[in-house]
Order: structure tokens, then C-alpha cells, then sequence
């Protein structure tokens, strides 16, 4: 007799799970996330304790500014995170919403619901946030939840998981509908992209590279999340104080998140009256700012840019500063270096402000605003799973529609085609 399969036991605990919340009441549901904050609210020292420790780990193993910073939890942090599954339970059910219906013509009613997935897969690196994201956002959606969160936040999700699911028991409902495969190392994560008939959908988030090896490499489908090239480009009308505001928050807010800005483009009619001013502010708050040759000539002692600087998403203080001759060649920039994230303008010219917004191909397309809005919680989602950039299904911040598929629902009388 063969012996226990300890990985797919844990695939098996979820999907078994799953098919309880499926079924399970709003009531219970938000029960189970009332349960999950206090949870939270009482461990922070646990959980600060357990964080130190990857960050030490981290710092050790160079893992880079920007993954520390995403990897850090401190008592703000995790009361955060507490407050974002309550707002959860805010949020309206999406299991059972009547998509659309109709009755037809011999009299059968035919409805699309919204119905959970059944289980979710979910890879990431260093964000022990999405641990607790993705979990209360899978509860409140119906689904169970497979979770690898990596090497580098171990300590931290083990402490965090454990919680969930005891919070989860302790509200009614099966807390093991929350499960993790980081003990599996890295042999599970690939099982994990292998594992069609157990998990439903796989959600990969983190950089570039682990990304396009879900892609490439999963045999369950995948909704994409995308790492992000993201670019301000600054018009010739473009207010001075509103686009200094708007660049140097969406470069310096939080550089090590993926709606962080890389490349600053400016129109050469706004580039004597502006670049400077936006320059000297970025390096007023330690931006490296890599200007091309005509960038430099307006202000001097900056690092020299090229193509490697418009194709890498730095997530640290740095960021390329280009100059193009109009709107046209801002898009052609965009089209060929942006990763279909975010894209924002700043103008006062309403056509040009409009020919952005329809001729960018990304997830979100922003006039006068700031890119660090893209984000679940700023769009009303309350938490996200991430920020979709493929375009199937799901794209932009995903919430709790998102976590869901449809199915018909046919109600006839006898009747017979």
C-alpha cells in the first residue's frame, strides 16, 4: 500500500472545505471574518516576533530594499490588515447575484449566477499581506484556498495561517479551507501549477520571473498578475504643481509596490518650464533619477539612461526620466516598454487627456491622478488578490467578483425542445 501523499492530503482538506463554503451563509461568512481581525488584533506581537525573523533571514540573504519592505510587518501593518478583512465583511455577497436572466419565449427562466471557483491556488514571494488577503477574500467569495507563500516569509505565514484556520473553526465553518504548502519547498509550488483537478484557478504574485514561470509552466489555468512598468507622462499643458504632486507620489509613496511609477515621461514644450522642478524634487527625496542625452542637458549630474532603464521595474528610488516630442510618442514609448499595468497623464488638454485614456492597452488608464490609486482598497474592493493585467475574465484590481466563476440556472415547466 502506498504511503500518504502529506501534499495532496492538503489539496484534498481544501477542496473538501470548499464545498461547505460553498453553501455557507453571508451571516456565517462574515462571522468567520469578525473572527479572523480579533484574531489578528490579538496576536501582533506573535506576529511582529515571527516577522523579525524573515527580515533578519532577508537581510542576510541580500534579498534587496524593495523585498524587505513588502516582507515588513509591524504593529500598523497588521492592525491594517485587520481593518481591510472587516471591510470585507462591508461588502456585498457576490455568491448567488443574478448576473442576468430572462424568461424565453416558451416560458423557460434562465439565470447566470455568480458561484465560487472551489479552490484557489495563490503563489507569491515576501508579502505575508496577501497571506491574509487572498484567505478572507476567498471565505467571503465561497472558495477554499491553497496557499505558497515562499521561503522568505515562513515564519511570518505560519504564524498567520494558523491563525486563520483556527479562527475559522472557531466561527462554524471549515478552517481548513485555508491551507498552505510552504513545508513542500519549492518541489510543492511546482506541483501546485501541476495540480489540475485539484485547484481551480492559480494566481501568481511577485516579480516578473515568477510570474512567467506560472504562466509557462502551469497546467491549471491562470489569471495573471503583472509586475509593473509603469509610466506619468506629463503633458504640455500639465499644471506644475499638480504634476509635481502627482509624480513624486506616485514614484516615492511606496516604490516597492507594483503601482509605483518607473518612467516619467515630459513633453519637450513643458520641458524647460517643468523638467527641473520635477527633477530636483525627485532628488530631493533620494530618487537616482536616469535621464536620457536631452534630459541631462537640462540639468546636469544625473545618471545616464537607456533601454535597460524603460524596461526594468526598479521598485526602489529610481526612476527614468525621458523627453518626447508629443502625445504620439509618448504612447509608442508606453507601447513598447509599459507591462499593461498603469499608465496616468497629467494634462490640461481634454482631447489628448481622452486619446490617452482610449488608445493605452492597460488594466487601468488614469487622467490627473496619482498611480498608487490603483489598488483594491482605493477602488472600494476592500482587500485584493492583485492587479490583473491579462484579459481574460478578470482585469485591474481583483475583489471579490473576481474570485468568482457564473453558472445558468434553468427553471422550466415540462417543457421539451
Amino acid at each position: 500500500m502506498a504511503a500518504p501523499d502529506a501534499f495532496l492530503e492538503r489539496l484534498d482538506l481544501a477542496r473538501t472545505a470548499a464545498r461547505s463554503l460553498a453553501n455557507a451563509t453571508t451571516a456565517s461568512k462574515n462571522a468567520a471574518l469578525e473572527a479572523i481581525a480579533v484574531a489578528l488584533e490579538g496576536a501582533v506581537p506573535e506576529i511582529v516576533e515571527a516577522n523579525a525573523r524573515d527580515l533578519a533571514n532577508g537581510e542576510r540573504n541580500n534579498i534587496g530594499s524593495g523585498l524587505l519592505d513588502r516582507l515588513r510587518l509591524d504593529e500598523a501593518r497588521v492592525l491594517g490588515l485587520a481593518a481591510a478583512v472587516r471591510e470585507l465583511i462591508a461588502l456585498p455577497d457576490p455568491i448567488g447575484q443574478v448576473v442576468r436572466g430572462s424568461t424565453l419565449a416558451n416560458g423557460i427562466g434562465i439565470s447566470q449566477v455568480r458561484v465560487p471557483f472551489g479552490v484557489i491556488g495563490a503563489i507569491y514571494e515576501a508579502r505575508p499581506n496577501v497571506t491574509v488577503d487572498i484567505a478572507a477574500l476567498a471565505l467571503k467569495s465561497g472558495n477554499g484556498v491553497v496557499l505558497r507563500g515562499g521561503s522568505a516569509a515562513e515564519h511570518t505565514n505560519e504564524v498567520l495561517v494558523g491563525l486563520i484556520q483556527r479562527a475559522v473553526s472557531e466561527a462554524g465553518l471549515a478552517g481548513d479551507a485555508v491551507q498552505t504548502i510552504d513545508p513542500f519547498g519549492r518541489e510543492g509550488a511546482a506541483r501546485l501549477m501541476r495540480a489540475r483537478g485539484y485547484v481551480d484557478v492559480l494566481i501568481p504574485r511577485g516579480s516578473a520571473g515568477l510570474i512567467s514561470t506560472v504562466v509557462n509552466e502551469s497546467t491549471v489555468p491562470v489569471i495573471e498578475t503583472g509586475s509593473g512598468i509603469v509610466h506619468v507622462f506629463v503633458d504640455a499643458t500639465a499644471d506644475g504643481d499638480m504634476a509635481e504632486s502627482i509624480v513624486l507620489n506616485a514614484k516615492t509613496h511606496r516604490p516597492s509596490v507594483c503601482n509605483a511609477a518607473e518612467t516619467l515621461l515630459v513633453h519637450r514644450d513643458a520641458a524647460e518650464r517643468l523638467l527641473p522642478r520635477l527633477v530636483e524634487a525627485l532628488r530631493a527625496s533620494e530618487v537616482d533619477v536616469q535621464g536620457d542625452e536631452e534630459v541631462r542637458g537640462f540639468v546636469s549630474g544625473l545618471t545616464a539612461a537607456d533601454d535597460e532603464t524603460w524596461a526594468t521595474e526598479h521598485l526602489a528610488l529610481e526612476m527614468g526620466v525621458r523627453i518626447v516630442d508629443s502625445l504620439d510618442e509618448a504612447l509608442a514609448h508606453i507601447e513598447r516598454y509599459s507591462t499593461r499595468h498603469t499608465e496616468a497623464i497629467v494634462t490640461a488638454d481634454y482631447a489628448n487627456a481622452e486619446r490617452f485614456l482610449a488608445e493605452v492597452d492597460s488594466a487601468v488608464v488614469m487622467v490627473n491622478a496619482s498611480t498608487r490609486f490603483t489598488d483594491g482598497g482605493e477602488f472600494g474592493f476592500g482587500a485584493e488578490v492583485g492587479i490583473s493585467t491579462q484579459k481574460l475574465h478578470a482585469r485591474g484590481p481583483m475583489g471579490l467578483a473576481e474570485l468568482t466563476s457564473t453558472k445558468w440556472l434553468v427553471r422550466g415547466a415540462g417543457q421539451i425542445r
